[in-house]
């Protein structure tokens, strides 16, 4: 197995990718619990339900969120058929 090295573009992209990745899960985890815990602000439901409503938001941001991070991520290791932008995946 070869290795080889990575150019300085494709080190800086590293980071900016992660950060990407991070934010991005962040935004949805927080859209999705908004979305499924949100009706327990505005209106006055039963304790158990809001207690589910909640426990079911986090559950379901939190693992999406891990799903955007490893998705963005997987991508991002993926070797690229030449980036146009930028000179990272050229061949």
């Amino acid at each position: 197995m070869t290795t080889r090295q990575r150019s300085q573009a494709e080190r800086d992209a590293i980071p900016v990718e992660i950060g990407y990745a991070v934010l991005s899960a962040c935004f949805l985890g927080a859209l999705v619990f908004a979305t499924i815990a949100g009706p327990t602000a505005v209106w006055d439901l039963p304790a158990a339900v809001e207690d589910f409503l909640r426990v079911a938001g986090l559950w379901v941001a939190g693992l999406l969120a891990v799903a955007r991070v490893v998705h963005v991520l997987w991508r991002f290791g993926q070797p690229r058929q030449g980036c146009r932008r930028s000179g990272v995946g050229r061949p």
